[in-house]
């Protein structure tokens, strides 16, 4: 048998991170992170809301989002008439529990703890 029997032989100098599916996952991830101003993370966070609120509610004019941050903790509260609160909350509070699942999601790429308060 000669060098050449099909062996896979690992060659330090052309192991690097682009060869690293991980490390490239890490790196595309990373990078798609806005950090930004923590006012801006804020204001991103109370659209958010307010674009999901507003396409579930018959009259969007009456909702009131209102966003406030205190350390790494975001506060949303929203307002609407007493007749919408079953559309936004849902059977069993499914669609408010996903709302919430959006801003935890959302929250994290800006390394933020976020709650939400619905109320009429």
């Amino acid at each position: 048998m000669g060098d050449d029997d099909g062996a896979v032989v690992n060659d330090p100098a052309s192991d690097s991170s682009d060869s690293d599916p991980l490390a490239l996952a890490a790196t595309e991830i990373d990078s798609t992170i806005p950090l930004g101003e923590p006012g801006e993370a804020v204001e991103s966070l109370r659209e958010l809301v307010v674009y999901l609120i507003e396409n579930l509610v018959e009259d969007p004019e009456q909702v009131s989002v209102i966003a406030d941050q205190r350390g790494s903790v975001v506060q949303v509260q929203v307002r609407l008439p007493e007749a919408e609160l079953g559309r936004v909350i849902g059977r069993g509070g499914r669609i408010a529990k996903a709302i919430r699942t959006a801003l935890m999601i959302a929250g994290s790429r800006h390394h933020l703890r976020v709650s939400l308060d619905i109320e009429s």
